[in-house]
């Protein structure tokens, strides 16, 4: 009996430190004894309100019913979205979205726990100030231009204000310049101005080099057709020139270009029959209009070279006359002389005839009415 008496006491021994355990581990004396921290979390023991010590990951223990832990403290990296509203330079209201990227350093946890009652807030304080005294001096396309020194700026200035509280800002983020609906609209039809002018430009820049490149390959082709229809009118020169001698002896020596001419014309058949626009061209068929057409030719050439020969004997003809109107010129000129001498002799002869009837008329008043002959001149004289 007295053995079941001991084995009953220790059983009942083993299941009340059994309970005990499990009230321990399971239980509310289990939350006041130990505790579990997270990896990148750091937990404050407090005693009686007290900083004790800071607790990191793992499993932890602490003095029941006198120590007491705080909230954990992330010490992974975290984003504050900020939104600021603020005004440009140039009057122009705008919304910028901030993104601040900042984490607790680890052997910081108790400053940042303890000295910021509210960080979030701070950096939000921060950040709207930095932006505003940004923004206020530049205008709106400035402020586009600039956002990456904004944020730059921003940076700076909570990393110098925040890092004695235990944060590290790792980076700041202007995500986004964001004016009123209208003021984008008119800044994208500015930009759409813009670009059609840089696009009409390209264009007219282009069409300028087409025409130019059309204009200078025009030239060329001018240039090479013009060398080619001097070499043709050399070739057919040389050929004439050649055959010249054979030509004078069937008595066109002097017009040379007749022939020139008819293999002209018969070239001018040919252009018109390939570049004219008509499909059809009517020249005569029957043998009589083609010895006629023939006869016209020899007839043009006929008449070409007695043009010529005109001309030469219209020439011969002008210098003969010339010389004759000379010689007659020289005549009567002569002929004016001498009948000039002729009435200066005949005039002196009447005068010579008027003062020797004057002086055989008698004195007046002399008697018998006639004069004596020795009172003529010369009467003495004769007696």
């Amino acid at each position: 009996m007295e053995g079941l008496i001991v084995v009953a006491v220790v059983v009942i021994g083993l299941v009340i430190v059994l309970a005990i355990v499990a009230a321990l581990l399971f239980g509310g004396l289990r939350t006041s004894l130990m505790f579990t921290v997270h990896t990148q979390e750091a937990v404050i023991v407090e005693r009686f309100g007290k900083f004790k010590r800071v607790a990191h990951a793992g499993l932890n223990f602490k003095t029941p019913f006198i120590d007491n832990i705080t909230r954990p403290v992330s010490l992974r990296v975290q984003q504050l979205e900020v939104n600021i509203e603020s005004k440009t330079k140039d009057n122009v209201f705008v919304t910028v979205p901030v993104a601040v990227q900042y984490q607790i350093q680890q052997d910081q946890v108790v400053a940042a726990y303890y000295e910021l009652s509210n960080p979030e807030a701070q950096i939000r304080s921060y950040v709207f100030d930095t932006v505003r005294s940004a923004l206020s001096g530049l205008e709106l396309d400035a402020a586009f231009e600039s956002k990456d020194d904004i944020a730059r700026s921003v940076e700076q200035t909570l990393s110098a204000s925040m890092q004695k509280f235990g944060f590290n800002i790792i980076n700041t983020l202007v995500q986004d310049i964001s004016p009123d609906q209208r003021v984008r609209d008119s800044m994208n039809s500015i930009n759409a101005a813009q670009r059609d002018r840089v696009a009409a430009q390209s264009l007219a820049e282009a069409d300028k080099i087409k025409r130019v490149t059309q204009a200078e390959a025009e030239a060329e082709s001018k240039r090479l057709q013009g060398e080619g229809v001097a070499a043709q009118r050399k070739a057919i020169a040389l050929g004439i020139a050649e055959q010249y001698e054979m030509l004078r002896k069937v008595g066109i020596e002097n017009s040379a270009e007749q022939l020139l001419l008819m293999t002209q014309y018969f070239d001018t058949l040919q252009d018109v029959a390939r570049n004219g626009r008509s499909n059809v061209l009517y020249l005569p068929s029957n043998p009589g209009a083609v010895g006629s057409m023939g006869d016209e030719i020899r007839s043009a050439m006929l008449q070409a070279q007695a043009a010529h020969q005109a001309d030469a004997d219209a020439d011969v003809d002008e210098a003969a006359h010339r010389q004759r109107i000379s010689a007659e010129q020289l005549r009567a000129q002569e002929e004016q002389r001498r009948e000039r001498a002729r009435q200066q002799a005949e005039q002196r002869a009447r005068d010579a005839q008027r003062q020797q009837a004057q002086a055989q008329q008698p004195p007046a008043g002399y008697p018998g009415g006639s004069v004596p002959p020795w009172a003529h001149p010369g009467s003495a004289n004769q007696g």
